[in-house]
């Protein structure tokens, strides 16, 4: 996983400069009608880091055409600057590089509930996955990209 100081350095510091980050980083992506009338849960608009549009959408692809977008009750979001929940880092939410999908569901700390083959895609596509780390931070509602 890259550090706090390779994403500052990479895209800035959300707190200090971000007008500048949303600026050259940000960007509104207007959802494919394809991609909404096969998961509602996914809004019209997302807000993102442009590095993720390419993957993000060919993941939700992938799970719809394996069917494994029937697991996808809530879109739960994607930019938002702030703190990693139960740390002082700064969240990948801050630089729009994170999805968050059933929160309710796959609450931090708690059960994850999606199916082997919903989060084997994610990972094969080259996202990190929260369900994937250790019970102390696990978090299976969230999705990271990080191949830049």
């Amino acid at each position: 996983m890259k550090t706090q100081a390779q994403l500052i350095a990479k895209f800035g510091d959300p707190y200090k400069n971000r007008l500048t980050f949303e600026r050259m980083w940000m960007m509104v992506w207007e959802v494919p009608d394809d991609i909404r009338e096969a998961i509602p849960a996914i809004p019209k608009r997302i807000y993102l880091n442009r590095i993720i549009l390419i993957p993000l959408k060919t993941t939700l692809r992938k799970l719809i055409s394996t069917g494994l977008h029937e697991e996808i009750e809530t879109w739960d979001g994607c930019f938002n600057i702030r703190p990693k929940r139960g740390s002082s880092g700064i969240s990948t939410h801050s630089w729009g590089i994170a999805v968050d999908l059933n929160a309710a569901l796959n609450p931090f700390r708690g059960k994850v509930t999606w199916s082997d083959e919903f989060v084997q895609v994610w990972r094969d596509i080259g996202w990190i996955c929260g369900a994937d780390w250790s019970a102390a931070s696990k978090d299976g509602m969230h999705f990271q990209w990080e191949n830049f």
